[in-house]
């Protein structure tokens, strides 16, 4: 018998939950083209944004927060009680850039890793068809 490695069960499982939830929801709506907001629409100071995940424990955050001589810090927070990273000193238009750029690359990891879930549980699901099937 051949030993499998714990972060395949875990993976798989993982795949099963999104699986599962795919087959519930609603049939997904067409994106909609985001246009970039006009940087004199949008004050820099308290602009946030949240990233993607279903466990807000992990879920990465950036708030943007305005000091002395209209110099600006982006706080990067994980979960709620994480200590934050901090980038700056930026300009208010280069802060919300820098937040929009870092919430955008996590979505694109998200939906990335999301993916390979995705496959690895139908691959997994393979392996115990043709196991079952012994």
């Amino acid at each position: 018998m051949s030993r499998s490695d714990p972060t395949d069960n875990v993976l798989a499982a993982i795949a099963s939950i999104f699986d599962q939830t795919a087959h519930h929801r609603e049939p997904e709506k067409p994106a909609v083209e985001e246009k970039p907001v006009a940087p004199e629409m949008v004050e820099a100071g308290g602009y946030q944004k949240v990233g993607p995940g279903p466990i807000a424990a992990i879920r990465f955050k950036w708030t943007v927060r305005r000091e002395a001589h209209n110099q600006y810090f982006v706080d990067e927070t994980i979960g709620e009680n994480s200590a934050p990273v901090v980038s700056g000193p930026l300009t208010g238009d280069a802060a919300i850039r820098f937040v929009d750029d870092r919430e955008r690359e996590a979505r694109q990891r998200f939906e990335q890793l999301k993916n390979e879930m995705a496959g690895r549980g139908a691959a997994a699901r393979l392996v115990r068809k043709d196991a079952g099937e012994m």
